[in-house]
């Protein structure tokens, strides 16, 4: 057998997460529990990777997610070898899977975001040496989902029974948010994306299965109207998805009925805000919201490296071993000061 193709002696092997498909529901509550648990302060650092080596790649560009796993790597007791764009040999044609092969000799973990197909990620999966985390693809971004579950956990205390409202383009982050709300109980996870621009059919089916299993709700719909009320959360994107283009050249209009303004907290007047970063006042978001006092989005960004922590203890944990620092559940957090439940209700101007 290649000799990069299995664990080290004396090492388990490592666990990839390129989807949020490849967690077990139990995979993914340790993971956002954890990532709580980092937020709230009842741990700030962790042993679980100590010795090891993390590869941090980037073919696109990120500032909260390279960010997040550089910090969070150094965190949990890793060290960084750190690729951009032009780094590696790929660039002259070097294939994905001996490019798998070498670094799965070097590396413990590679972070990689390619904002390419998945199947990318899945050729340097083909080993167990290595894990692989997807920092985005084209298809997925299951750590973002990761990280805003970890937020709506610390914000609201459960995930259990929410009602989230998405606006704007189905794409990777909502994607991995279909994936992973589903898997909770109670959950209304309802979507409202330009026609032309929704979920994958694909990845709609597989989000609907989820529900049905576990009793959740996932809607979407092409139009803003007869919107229902009493949402707790709600959600959007920036329009410009990194490493994508819109095939359609009047994109801005068939997107403009899709702005998040102040008039969504109307009949939501209790909802808090959430957008993945970076955003662009004006186009997906009102500056009054994004800015306001139901935002959360900026506290969700700085939940993105406690999240990333949990998901590299993950990588190198044992999937049996209900004693592993990640299993933990989050009994009792201290309460989101930053986000403070009570903070004034958003009304919107005259419209």
């Amino acid at each position: 057998m290649d000799q990069h193709t299995t664990a080290r002696p004396g090492r388990r092997p490592a666990r990839h997460l390129i989807s949020i498909d490849d967690l077990t529901d139990r995979d993914l509550r340790r993971i956002v529990a954890r990532g709580a648990e980092f937020s709230a302060g009842t741990v700030t650092h962790s042993h679980a990777l100590d010795g090891l080596v993390a590869g941090v790649y980037f073919a696109k560009t990120s500032t909260r997610t390279r960010t997040a796993f550089s910090s969070g790597a150094l965190r949990v007791g890793a060290r960084i070898v750190a690729y951009g764009p032009g780094d590696l040999q790929l660039n002259t044609g070097e294939s994905v899977e001996d490019t798998g092969r070498v670094l799965s000799g070097m590396l413990d973990v590679l972070v990689a975001r390619t904002a390419g197909p998945e199947a990318e990620l899945r050729g340097w999966a083909a080993q167990d040496r290595m894990a692989v985390v997807n920092a985005m693809s084209a298809e997925e971004h299951p750590t973002q989902a990761l990280t805003d579950l970890t937020t709506l956990l610390r914000h609201f205390g459960r995930v259990e029974g929410l009602r989230i409202l998405y606006v704007g383009e189905g794409n990777n982050t909502a994607a991995a948010l279909a994936l992973a709300l589903t898997r909770y109980a109670g959950v209304h996870f309802e979507l409202r994306t330009p026609p032309g621009y929704g979920l994958l059919p694909s990845v709609a089916d597989r989000a609907r299965a989820r529900a049905e299993r576990s009793g959740a709700v996932l809607v979407e719909r092409h139009d803003m109207d007869a919107l229902p009320e009493g949402f707790d959360v709600v959600y959007t994107t920036r329009w410009q998805t990194t490493g994508t283009e819109k095939p359609d050249a009047n994109w801005r209009e068939i997107f403009a009925p899709f702005q998040v303004t102040s008039a969504l907290w109307d009949t939501s007047p209790d909802a808090v805000f959430m957008h993945d970063l970076p955003a662009h006042r004006g186009e997906e978001v009102t500056a009054e919201v994004l800015d306001g006092p139901r935002s959360i989005a900026f506290a969700q960004a700085t939940n993105k490296m406690h999240s990333a922590m949990a998901v590299l203890e993950y990588t190198h944990s044992d999937p049996h071993d209900d004693a592993d620092p990640a299993a933990a559940p989050s009994a009792e957090l201290p309460a989101d000061d930053a986000d403070d439940a009570a903070a004034p209700r958003l009304v919107s101007a005259a419209r």
